[in-house]
């Protein structure tokens, strides 16, 4: 299995080289110097791996600014970044994985890419130190440990006997590993010890600079963001668009375009297609209105692996099972569905569409909340009328618009419910208490949010998750979510989601509406561009994009 992987990756990393070396040899132009490529949501931190970075555009930007031991290819699967490192399998059971870090792997800022980073990555998302704001524990949840000797370019991370975690090439991935030089200089010591030795004191320090260290604003100081991929920040723009230019420190294949600006969506995205000041536009479909395309652009459109759902506060009006239920019951999933130009999303644990499980998960229990029934949302809460805030990170039209059906619909129910568009981190307002209700992807994110792995997103319902952000906690759920990660048996896996669906569905901590699609547009002079169902998106190869003049 890890060779087919090794060689995988090899495979496709060779034929993208391929394809941009030999299109711009074709074409009677040059590679232009700079792109312009707009994503979902806000770029307000360089760590896409806390709640608040999860949720935002931050994959999308830096898949090849924070490389790792894979990337996410064009169809979500993972593939080996051989430049990076290599992974292989010592044990099968218990599961030991050797990480080799590439010897000449080194930062921009000139700091040695080591092993101390997959132990800082281990640790801020093992649950071990409940300190570490990080978005999910899936897969780290499940490492014993890891061998480091500290400055070494070499790992040995030994799973608990019997969580052989299946996909665990979604590990230290891209954008996973974030340099742990930086904490290290800016406290004076030595990360791995203090983490490996669980020094309290430390790795309480160590992990509120992981969490806030790396937010993104106008003018800040460069030398915390050094890079380990093909490109490096330049600069933060006013209005939080990140300049990213070739890392002269790359030691894999050099960039084709020197410079890529990834601007934040915002509404001004059909002026910008208008007038040409953009080549490359990964959003949610439907997010920016009816989006047209010009003769000399290209569009296209695709399912994502992120569910778009409706997230309830662990607080508020939507506290008690009951009201979740009432609110669910007059939500008319069908024509959202519909709207959106794809079938009701059923299950919480398993939307890959083409996973036989699917067809039968949680059909029967999701077959009441279909269609909108206000009689029985009204009979639900005994009459009672009911208040709440439904938010979504804005400006978002197809979201705006779902709310607005969902309002019309449950005013009949007797639940008014106000409209909440927001320009701050949507998990952050549920967290916070501003809004009842996330209108989100997995993970609560404006774009797919998700890892590519149903069982890894599965996680977002697992107690304590971070982005567990109804605060959902059953042990028959967590059972079912954590035999779903060690089991490539899809007759178990058929069983385990069988029995955890009406649990779900009993329990409402969220409310699945529909797959979430996604737009492409790019200029027709654009080349090596390609869609991508994870939350990394079509960022995933931007070190291959080429602008022909």
């Amino acid at each position: 299995m890890a060779t087919r992987y090794r060689l995988a990756g090899g495979a496709i990393g060779v034929a993208a080289m391929l394809v941009a070396a030999v299109t711009l040899s074709a074409c009677s132009g040059s590679a232009a110097a700079q792109i312009d490529y707009v994503v979902d949501g806000p770029l307000v931190t360089y760590n896409a791996n806390t709640v608040v970075g999860a949720a935002s555009a931050g994959a999308q930007a830096f898949a090849r600014t924070l490389a790792g031991f894979s990337y996410h290819g064009p169809d979500g699967q993972t593939v080996a970044d051989r430049d990076f490192g290599t992974v292989a399998v010592v044990s099968g059971s218990p599961l030991v994985l050797d990480y080799q870090i590439a010897d000449n792997a080194v930062y921009s800022d000139g700091k040695p890419v080591t092993c101390d980073d997959l132990v800082l990555a281990w640790a801020a998302q093992s649950g071990r130190y409940p300190d570490f704001n990080a978005a999910t524990r899936a897969g780290y949840l499940d490492i014993a440990n890891v061998e480091c000797l500290p400055g070494q370019k070499k790992a040995r991370v030994s799973f608990i006997p019997d969580r052989g975690v299946v996909d665990y090439n979604q590990l230290f991935t891209a954008t996973s590993l974030m340099p742990s030089h930086v904490i290290a200089d800016q406290l004076h010591v030595d990360v791995t010890a203090a983490l490996l030795s669980g020094n309290t004191q430390l790795v309480q320090q160590i992990a509120r600079l992981w969490n806030t260290i790396w937010d993104l604003k106008p003018g800040l100081d460069l030398k915390n963001f050094p890079s380990s991929g093909p490109y490096k920040i330049e600069r933060i723009l006013d209005g939080g668009a990140v300049v990213l230019v070739a890392n002269d420190r790359w030691w894999g294949p050099r960039a084709v375009t020197k410079r890529i600006t990834v601007w934040p969506q915002g509404p001004d995205i059909q002026d910008r297609v208008n007038n040409r000041s953009v080549d490359v536009v990964d959003v949610a479909a439907g997010s920016s209105g009816t989006l047209t395309t010009p003769d000399n652009y290209e569009r296209a459109d695709s399912p994502s692996a992120g569910i778009e759902q409706l997230i309830f506060a662990p607080q508020g009006p939507l506290s008690q099972p009951k009201a979740r239920r009432a609110l669910a019951l007059c939500t008319p999933r069908d024509t959202l569905a519909r709207d959106a130009g794809v079938p009701i999303a059923n299950s919480r644990l398993n939307p890959a569409a083409d996973d036989p499980a699917t067809a039968g998960d949680g059909a029967a229990e999701a077959g009441q909340f279909a269609k909108a029934d206000p009689g029985a949302a009204r009979d639900a809460l005994g009459g009672a009328p009911m208040t709440v805030r439904i938010g979504y990170h804005g400006p978002n039209a197809r979201l705006a618009v779902n709310v607005g059906v969902i309002t019309k619909s449950c005013a009949a129910a007797g639940i008014t419910v106000a409209n909440v568009a927001l320009d701050t981190s949507g998990p952050q307002a549920l967290r916070d208490g501003k809004i009842d209700v996330l209108l989100a992807s997995t993970g609560g994110a404006a774009g797919s949010g998700s890892t590519g792995s149903s069982a890894m997103d599965a996680y977002d319902l697992h107690t304590g998750n971070g982005n567990n952000l109804s605060g959902y906690t059953n042990p028959q759920v967590d059972g079912a979510i954590a035999a779903l990660a060690v089991s490539a048996d899809p007759a178990e896996r058929v069983r385990l989601l069988g029995e955890a669906a009406p649990i779900l569905w009993g329990d409402m901590p969220t409310l699945p509406l529909y797959r979430q699609q996604r737009t492409l547009l790019r200029s027709k002079k654009m080349y090596a561009v390609s869609k991508n169902p994870t939350r990394w998106g079509a960022g995933w190869n931007m070190d291959r994009w080429a602008l022909v003049q």
